[in-house]
């Protein structure tokens, strides 16, 4: 019988954790074997706490119970993200999780409010057109109808939470799942022959020997850049911000069910809601804002008092040019960072979680790796990644700051040939293409491209095949819809509460945002369903 493939995963944290989970429950145990080696002596790095969408499904695949996490981990939703004085100072959009209008006759909605709006109608601007957005701007949320038909099936959701209890959370559950933890730290990584990696020599004297080694161990890479010289490909040409600066603060201000990004002279601004308190943090350049200055922005803009010093981290956007090499794959930081912007970091490591599930090696070929599966994993990663790095470019060139250094560069410096014929389609005529693998779809870049002030010349032509009466007509009414389903959706505060009340009844006690009694929670949601119901009816 063939022995069981050793699946070596070095560093914890988000990526390391969620590694091993997603292995435990997708590989048959007694053909894998799973040991996760981290220091509680080395810190993570721990900075992100917002989410994408995504993240549900990885939950949902785990079967971990929902209200139970979010209680654990002191989570809110996230329907997505607000952007402050990104196109000017004064201005303000969100990136909703979710989609604008209703296609009609075939025809994406963006092309019919462009008609619209050049008809000169009474038509709203296109942030309205979603249900997110109007749930945002009533700090209010709910989960998404079964009904495809309704305009509430329209959103989807993340969430916010506490990244070191996200970590410790699926610890638990991958340790209770049979993957085995050794504390301490990697002195050496030894090759063998081939120049695979054979075994992992530790600080205590011991030896950890694998088949297959999983790098999470952050910005070092120790086994992938250190020790297998996989290079750093710079993307700092692109994405100038180099350093953030996080520090949470106590609990204040809204409650919102969004992100916040506020732009600054020197970089953004982002702004997290937990139950427990409130992440904060500056990410901006080095070249154009000293560490010093950038404390003292972020420490004045906070909603209430800081938890803390603000903590300095230093990072340089790219990737590594191969982020699987032999029997070796980088996940997370230690394949890649760009930055914090529009939360993609912990959607990358599901992404190379999820690829490196469906082409993990067989325990018959244990060292001896295929390299076609290498290639396969680096093709699809190398798709991620340089995806993810246009659309947070153009969220940079698309700024109308004049006169701050930063801004002015990001606005005229050149571009990547793909993002270049993306914003040239779109500003010829209102497309946006569409791609089977990345992570944003058209409706992200809509929300960005929009919000940030960029109107296409022209609209797809069979939208004149809608009569101009009928085009009114829907316009109306789907502005009416959103409106009045979400005037009667709870607020997010009460619903995190009547969540995690519920999930206190099933397990031992433990906080809830405003320690909100079960009956009152329950009342709340009751009274809003009773309105959303009359609303519905009327």
């Amino acid at each position: 019988m063939t022995r069981a493939l050793q699946i070596v995963i070095v560093g914890g944290g988000s990526a390391g954790w969620m590694s091993a989970a997603a292995f435990a429950r997708a590989l048959h145990p007694q053909r894998y074997r799973i040991t996760l080696i981290e220091s509680d002596e080395i810190g993570t790095v721990g900075v992100g706490e917002a989410t994408l969408p995504h993240i549900k499904a990885f939950n949902d695949q785990l079967g971990i119970d929902e209200a139970q996490f979010m209680r654990e981990t002191r989570a809110t939703f996230k329907l997505g993200i607000e952007f402050r004085n990104w196109g000017q100072p004064g201005d303000r959009y969100i990136h909703p999780f979710g989609v604008f209008g209703e296609p009609w006759g075939g025809v994406d909605f963006q092309h019919h409010w462009l008609r619209a709006r050049q008809l000169g109608g009474a038509v709203a601007p296109f942030q309205e057109y979603s249900y997110a957005i109007a749930a945002c701007r009533r700090n209010a949320f709910e989960f998404p109808t079964a009904d495809r038909k309704s305009i509430r099936s329209t959103h989807a959701y993340a969430y916010h939470f506490d990244a070191g209890l996200y970590a410790d959370f699926l610890r638990r559950w991958a340790i209770e799942r049979g993957v085995r933890r050794v504390e301490g730290q990697v002195r050496d990584v030894v090759l063998d022959a081939s120049g695979a990696i054979e075994s992992l020599a530790m600080q205590s004297g011991a030896r950890i020997e694998g088949d297959f080694f999983i790098d999470c161990t952050g910005f070092r890479s120790l086994l992938l850049g250190s020790k297998l010289g996989v290079q750093w490909e710079d993307w700092s040409a692109w994405l100038p911000c180099d350093r953030a600066l996080a520090v949470p603060c106590e609990r204040a201000g809204e409650f919102t069910p969004y992100t916040r990004s506020t732009a600054q002279t020197g970089g953004w601004i982002w702004r997290i809601p937990l139950q427990h308190r409130t992440g904060n943090g500056y990410v901006f350049s080095s070249r154009f804002v000293s560490e010093e200055q950038a404390r003292l922005t972020l420490l004045n803009q906070l909603d209430g008092a800081a938890l803390g010093e603000p903590r300095l981290l230093r990072f340089r956007p790219g990737r590594r040019v191969q982020a699987w090499k032999r029997n070796c794959v980088a996940v997370g930081l230690a394949s890649g960072f760009l930055e914090p912007l529009e939360s993609t970091s912990i959607f990358l490591i599901q992404a190379a979680v999820s690829d490196l599930s469906m082409l993990m090696p067989t325990p018959e070929q244990g060292r001896a790796v295929d390299p076609r599966l290498a290639d396969e994993f680096n093709r699809l990663s190398d798709i991620q990644y340089a995806r993810v790095r246009d659309f947070l470019i153009l969220h940079y060139c698309a700024n109308r700051r004049r006169g701050e250094a930063l801004w002015d560069y990001v606005r005229e410096m050149p571009l990547p040939e793909t993002l270049v014929h993306k914003v040239g389609l779109f500003e010829a005529r209102g497309h946006v293409p569409y791609y089977k693998d990345g992570l944003f779809s058209r409706d992200s870049w809509l929300a960005v491209l929009f919000g940030q002030g960029m109107m296409p010349r022209a609209y797809d032509r069979l939208a004149d095949n809608v009569s101009v009466e009928q085009l009114e007509r829907r316009m109306r009414e789907l502005h009416e819809r959103i409106a009045s389903n979400a005037a009667a959706m709870p607020s997010h505060a009460d619903f995190v509460a009547r969540y995690c009340a519920e999930a206190q009844i099933r397990s031992v006690p433990g906080e809830c945002v405003d320690a909100m009694n079960i009956k009152a929670a329950n009342a709340v949601a009751n009274e809003a369903r009773l309105t959303r119901a009359n609303a519905v009816a009327s």
